[in-house]
């Protein structure tokens, strides 16, 4: 055995050995690798895009809660001045009919006194037939004299 040719023949089946894994078993590995690589870039870049997408909906919400919020203050400005409003709707409209009711006493007051200013009037028409009655001591006829008392009853 020559140590040459050993040596040379296991070089040359490493030449096959490289040759054959370079054709045959390195391109499948290398197109694995690099799909393997691909694969990795895309989720980082889809990770990379859905955390944009989720920092721009965040900040998206953030501006719809505080557009939120200015509307829901401006409703709550626009019901306080709505109450404000009909509070003074129910001023004015206790205040009329506080004044209604005072127009309808004062009226139902004048028409009391009337009566009883009438209710004066013929018992001061009645006194007075039964004291000139009296005073005369002769019967006074009523029909007779009655439009005489009424112009003066209307004088009282």
């Amino acid at each position: 055995m020559d140590i040459n040719a050993t040596l040379l023949g296991q070089l040359l089946s490493l030449a096959v050995f490289v040759w054959f894994c370079m054709k045959y078993v390195w391109p499948p590995i290398t197109s694995g690798l690099a799909e393997r690589q691909r694969k990795i870039e895309e989720g980082l870049q889809a990770a990379s895009k859905a955390e944009e997408q989720l920092n721009s909906a965040q900040d998206q919400a953030a501006i719809e809660i505080r557009e939120a919020k200015q509307q829901a203050l401006v409703l709550i400005e626009q019901a306080a001045k709505r109450a404000e409003v009909i509070i003074e709707e129910a001023k004015q409209a206790a205040l009329a009919e506080q004044n209604r009711i005072k127009a309808a006493a004062q009226a139902e007051l004048e028409q009391e006194m009337s009566r009883a200013k009438d209710q004066l009037r013929t018992q001061v028409a009645n006194l007075a037939i039964i004291g000139a009655e009296k005073i005369l001591s002769a019967e006074v006829d009523r029909n007779r004299h009655e439009a005489m008392l009424n112009e003066l009853a209307g004088q009282l």
